[in-house]
């Protein structure tokens, strides 16, 4: 961590020193709000906390609960979304909390006896290196609680206002509205304390819905969600039993003459949830089955276990649900039909936009990954360093990606309820787990040509960087204490985007010469894109930087070498990789970094050896991949995202 640069710090580091709207943050919801988040899961806290690193923006987040959720119905954590926990800082914790899910063992009817069930494979659950992050089971109220405290110590000092309902709400034109800056009146309803069931009116520059499958924000803006009807029903029970089941601490997808369980062992030890088949449930049923009892849904799971039995204890939790696929047909208020129309003001995630089955542990780290990527962008308009037109990207891009899952969430849960010996062979659906391992851990998202994603013409410099998709991270060498870690691993969410400079052949030239006056016509490589990106009028840290900013406020570089770190020094690099930060102006040493001998980024992320830019976002997504001398292209490329201070 880097935390002594306005001084020293004997304290927790990780709570930063309050600032703006987190100085003497009022305690109770004020009348006007640049960000209004309604609900507190999982998409709501990320926005919440990626919010709470823009001090400037003023945001809050309603909750109708009264206090911290305490039993949540998701568990199931995706490396994607550890991949972002690290950047927020509480992955190592949250990994030793965790279960780890390390292979899945598939259990099938015995052919010699098909009324009981034998185990007919155990594959890894990540054979082929997906992401150095585990898959964890962790209880969805902890994950929350992890972003809670995070947003609670971040400069803004976020915490959730528990006890407010949202009402309704109203967007007026800003070109027109008295409060342009404001144009959206949010009704509210108190749901607990004194002022339990009193209204009021507050006004808003954005809003995020993030208040799940019954979305009263959804409703507002006249967002409806189609798709299939339920026709499937799973009793889910977390429960303490005792059992003779010898995988009972292991994944597994169960199936039998008598139905079908996925079992999901709980972090903690004895815990563990079970998906237990109900079977098809008729048009007119009209949810009868949700009325299931608990008793019953434990008689069903010890007859699909039979030769097993289940000796229930304790239940925890339990539901019965109807597997259902729907979708909106936007994620915002905007109208992109019309030419001109106003920019979105209101925006909807997680469940409030996709809903989809159990089954691939994609629900919340989907919408984890919906509230990641709109909040970044409300905190860079919001404060005026971006165009309102950046928020348009939002829908476009995450409405693709839900489209995407819920197609394999369809073939996935109706796999899981098909019967053996009506597949296409007895080992389908273990192959198919396999093969599509990269999905449902959440790395196949890719967002295409926008203003924040450049073309793929330069793809070939950096082929293990596939722009569009998230920031692979590799192992690379710091050369300031030869200290080996993951490259991708250093980037918090700040709010800021990182520039990548892998460098070519040539070897840092020593400061000393370089200050000794060389013909600027033969300065090429990384000493050119240095000094461009240091002092021409188009480069982003010149540009867009304000007045009393580090140089490294808006866009942080970093720069990798071939050469190993003994053969040379950081005072050999370029200035502007080790900018001078904080009010002491310290000289900051740790963004340069070396290849390692015995594992290169440059061939395991396929960078070409003369050299790579890779630009990637806030929210670790790659979004341009450029030639070392493509300086007017990355300066056009920022001056697409950015705008200059007024």
């Amino acid at each position: 961590m880097h935390f002594h640069q306005d001084g020293y710090v004997s304290a927790d580091p990780r709570i930063e020193d309050a600032a703006g709207y987190g100085i003497d943050r009022p305690e109770s919801l004020p009348d006007v709000v640049d960000v209004l988040i309604v609900g507190s899961g999982p998409a709501g806290m990320v926005a919440a906390a990626q919010l709470a690193q823009y001090p400037d923006v003023n945001t809050r987040i309603i909750e109708k609960r009264d206090g911290r959720l305490v039993i949540g119905q998701a568990d199931g954590i995706q490396a994607r979304s550890v991949e972002t926990f690290q950047a927020f800082g509480f992955a190592e914790e949250i990994m030793r909390e965790g279960y780890h899910i390390t292979e899945m063992a598939f259990w099938n009817p015995d052919p010699d006896n098909p009324g009981h069930i034998i185990r007919t494979g155990r594959p890894k659950d990540d054979e082929t290196g997906v992401s150095e992050f585990p898959h964890l089971i962790v209880n969805q109220a902890r994950v929350l609680d992890y972003f809670a405290q995070f947003a609670r110590q971040s400069p803004a000092r976020i915490e959730p206002d528990y006890g407010i309902e949202f009402v309704d709400l109203t967007v007026e034109d800003p070109a027109t509205a008295a409060d342009p800056k404001h144009p959206v009146s949010v009704i509210v309803r108190y749901t607990a304390g004194e002022r339990a069931g009193q209204q009021r009116t507050i006004r808003a520059g954005f809003v995020i819905g993030s208040d799940g499958a019954r979305s009263g924000v959804r409703s507002a803006i006249g967002r409806t969600m189609s798709g299939d009807q339920a026709n499937h029903a799973w009793g889910v029970m977390d429960v303490l039993a005792n059992t003779d089941f010898p995988d009972i601490r292991t994944k597994c997808a169960i199936s039998s003459k008598h139905g079908n369980i996925l079992l999901i062992p709980r972090e903690g030890g004895h815990l563990f949830r079970m998906y237990v088949d109900l079977g098809e449930v008729p048009a007119d049923d009209a949810r009868k089955v949700r009325q299931t009892s608990i008793e019953e849904i434990i008689a069903k799971a010890n007859a699909i276990l039979t030769p097993y039995s289940l000796d229930v204890k304790n239940v925890a939790w339990h539901s019965v649900y109807e597997v259902g696929h729907r979708l909106t047909d936007a994620f915002d208020d905007t109208d992109d039909i019309t030419p001109g129309s106003p920019c979105p003001r209101v925006f909807i995630t997680g469940d409030a936009c996709h809903t989809h089955s159990a089954k691939a542990g994609q629900g919340m780290n989907v919408s984890m990954q919906d509230g990641f990527n709109i909040a970044w962008k409300l905190g860079q308009v919001a404060s005026g360093r971006s165009s309102e037109e950046l928020l348009r990207t939002y829908s476009a891009e995450r409405q693709v990606t839900a489209k995407n899952l819920i197609d394999f969430d369809k073939e996935w849960s109706t796999l899981m309820a098909t019967p053996q010996d009506e597949l296409p062979d007895k080992a389908y659906l273990e192959e198919f787990y396999v093969k599509t391992a990269e999905f449902p851990a959440g790395f196949m998202t890719e967002y295409t040509e926008s203003m924040i994603t450049a073309t793929t013409e330069n793809q070939e410099l950096a082929t293990g960087f596939p722009v569009g998709k998230r920031f692979k991270s590799a192992m690379v060498n710091r050369v300031c204490d030869a200290y080996p870690l993951h490259l991708g691993h250093e980037a918090k969410a700040d709010g800021r985007w990182r520039v990548y400079v892998f460098a070519d052949r040539a070897a840092p030239a020593p400061a000393v010469e370089a200050a000794a006056g060389v013909d600027e016509a033969a300065v090429t490589g990384v000493p050119a894109l240095a000094e461009w990106f240091e002092s021409d009028p188009a480069s982003p840290l010149v540009a867009y930087r304000r007045t009393g900013e580090d140089i490294d406020a808006l866009v942080e570089l970093n720069v990798i070498y071939q050469q190993p770190h003994t053969e040379f020094d950081f005072t050999d690099v370029p200035q502007v990789f080790r900018p001078y930060v904080g009010k002491f102006g310290l000289e900051y040493l740790e963004k340069i970094y070396a290849a390692l001998p015995d594992d290169d980024i440059f061939e395991t992320r396929g960078i070409s050896r003369d050299g790579a830019v890779v630009i990637v976002r806030p929210d670790q997504y790659v979004s341009g991949v450029f030639p070392l001398d493509a300086r007017e292209e990355i300066g056009k490329f920022f001056a697409g995202v950015f705008l200059p201070e007024e």
